[in-house]
């Protein structure tokens, strides 16, 4: 699962993409560990007809992260 992360206003969002062969469990636990230990949900889904989906992960920008803010 790979993916560029894109930053919009106070969300920062992450697409990921899953081959076919990967099942709808292995899917959930691998998105269950993103949720878990890095704070993303999930935003949207999409199935492709070959069986691979694109999923994008979501979640809220921190001050850590946010450029020019010193905390």
């Amino acid at each position: 699962m790979t993916g560029e992360g894109v930053v919009d206003g106070d969300w920062e969002y992450r697409p990921l993409r899953l081959p076919a062969g990967v099942s709808r469990r292995t899917a959930t636990t691998q998105l269950t560990i993103h949720a878990e230990f890095a704070g993303w949900e999930l935003s949207r889904t999409l199935l492709f007809g070959d069986g691979s989906r694109k999923v994008w992960l979501r979640r809220k920008r921190t001050a850590a992260v946010v450029p020019g803010v010193i905390t």
